[in-house]
């Protein structure tokens, strides 16, 4: 294939943005090494501490691990519907029929569009104080397989868009509850689902002691891979992870490409390839629309480390188009950026919109502050780093239009495991491993031996957030409920099957 110049296909040129292979030497100002004054913070080296183990086992006296079973309704609770309604504020409206129609389908799809509305709950329930970033919709779908930059996988969280600094408690009450939902959906009994909950915890509490007790880089770059499985004793779920693996290894740009877009001739005979229309999912957008998402791709490299720039200076943009993404990201402005190297293979670069994190107006209750985010985007891609061991080498932001995006590889080799349709003999399984990965992920920002000495040896904590994921999950399908009966009703409307 002749090299291209970046034009796009089927439209109006697309704008080089320096042509990729002109990108400047960066100064530290807005670079990828400028985090602001949280990492700044952190980056500062703090005094020893007496024990932190004790610090953790005295808040016991404060916050008792048995209180973690409570959940109490407030009068002020938000009506669910009103809630999900409010969350689609700022959305594109076209789109929000399928957003509601994706969230009626099940009380596990409602949670997992919801996340403000559990961040209401969460912040009437009892925390300790103890500080990490979380994942801020820590749902047992958002965790999967993907690539490092060598191409092998990883097992870890992936979904960053409401992540913040604040309770642990919340990201492992979000799991919990999630597990037993899904488990209800796969036909499982009351007990195995609430065992996998009590399972899910003890591997929190367990894999934090162990990570408090190592030396702290040891603990720092513990991998979460498939060796996980082995120390969570989720062998019956090997099987399944296989599979997916095999699905994620498949799962490429140039797999995306290959199905999604077209050969065309350009000006002169230049031959190269253009997204096609599959609506509503896929579609093609303006010229002009595609013509902002390729110029923002200028800023985007500016926040990448600069060894990355040789890569990306061997590729040129050929097109742009909308992609709806996720249940609770559907509605928010999504775009595929499809780049071609010099013998015409792929690449796919995903910018998504990034919004304020659902959490922000609810950190307060708990006794957190909201920190000031000059960048969404900025925000979604440091959680992200913060909490994975290996993330997207290609991973930034952008603006677009005034709106802050997040930008990484689409279709990275991703892949994940359906909890709601796992057998009954793996969804403990499941349980134990995403609750591992979730430990893991807070040991990054909080201090292990401070967790771990509040959660402790015993079951105690186990058992009441068994206990509180049962209930949560009983309100999630009133709530459900509620939303069924608007459809139904015609206050809301949905669209199913997309």
């Amino acid at each position: 294939m002749a090299e291209n110049d970046g034009a796009r296909f089927g439209g109006a040129g697309l704008p080089q943005v320096k042509g990729f292979a002109e990108w400047p030497a960066r100064g530290s100002a807005g670079s990828a090494g400028s985090v602001g004054s949280a990492g700044s913070a952190e980056a500062r080296l703090s005094p020893k501490r007496d024990s932190p183990k004790k610090e953790g086992k005295a808040l016991r006296a404060r916050v008792s691990r048995a209180s973690h079973e409570c959940f109490a309704e407030d009068d002020g609770r938000p009506d669910p519907i009103e809630a999900v309604e409010e969350s689609n504020r700022s959305r594109l409206p076209e789109l929000t029929p399928i957003r509601m129609g994706r969230m009626a389908t099940s009380p596990f799809a409602f949670l997992r569009g919801a996340a403000g509305l559990m961040a209401y709950d969460l912040a009437r329930t009892p925390v300790t104080g103890i500080g990490a970033q979380i994942c801020g919709d820590a749902h047992a779908a958002n965790f999967g397989l993907y690539a490092d930059a060598r191409g092998g996988l990883v097992i870890d969280l992936n979904d960053f868009d409401e992540t913040a600094h604040g309770p642990w408690e919340w990201d492992v009450k979000r799991l919990v509850a999630s597990l037993v939902l899904a488990g209800r959906e796969a036909g499982a009994s009351e007990d195995v689902c609430r065992e996998a909950a009590f399972d899910a915890v003890g591997a929190y509490r367990r894999t934090m002691r162990l990570l408090a007790k190592l030396p702290a880089l040891d603990a720092w770059n513990a991998i979460a891979d498939e060796e996980l499985v082995s120390h969570t004793d989720a062998r019956d779920l090997l099987g399944t992870l296989e599979s997916v693996s095999e699905k994620a290894r498949q799962n490429t740009s140039a797999r995306f490409a290959a199905k999604s877009t077209e050969r065309v001739e350009g000006e002169g005979g230049l031959v190269g390839r253009r997204f096609v229309d599959a609506p509503p999912v896929l579609r093609r957008i303006p010229d002009a629309e595609a013509a902002e998402v390729a110029s923002a791709l200028g800023e985007y490299v500016d926040t990448l480390s600069e060894d990355r720039l040789p890569l990306l200076a061997r590729y040129a943009i050929q097109d742009v188009a909308f992609r709806v993404v996720g249940t609770g990201s559907v509605g928010l402005r999504s775009y595929v950026v499809l780049l071609l190297d010099h013998r015409g293979e792929p690449l796919v670069l995903q910018v998504k919109e990034a919004r304020p994190s659902a959490l922000l107006p609810h950190l307060p209750t708990a006794g957190f502050a909201v920190p000031e985010v000059a960048h969404e985007g900025h925000r979604v891609v440091l959680g992200q780093k913060r909490m994975q061991v290996v993330s997207d080498f290609l991973l930034g932001w952008t603006t677009v239009s005034g709106r802050a995006f997040q930008v990484r590889q689409f279709r990275n080799r991703k892949g994940s495991v359906d909890p709601a349709a796992l057998a009954a003999d793996q969804i403990d399984d499941y349980g134990r491993m995403t609750g591992a990965l979730l430990a893991r992920a807070h040991a990054h920002s909080a201090d292990p031996r401070l967790i771990a000495g509040y959660v402790g040896k015993n079951d105690e904590l186990d058992t009441a957030m068994a206990s509180f994921a049962v209930a949560y999950a009983n309100r999630t399908e009133a709530d459900h409920t509620e939303l069924v009966r608007a459809v139904k009703e015609g206050r809301v409307a949905a669209e199913a099957g997309v």
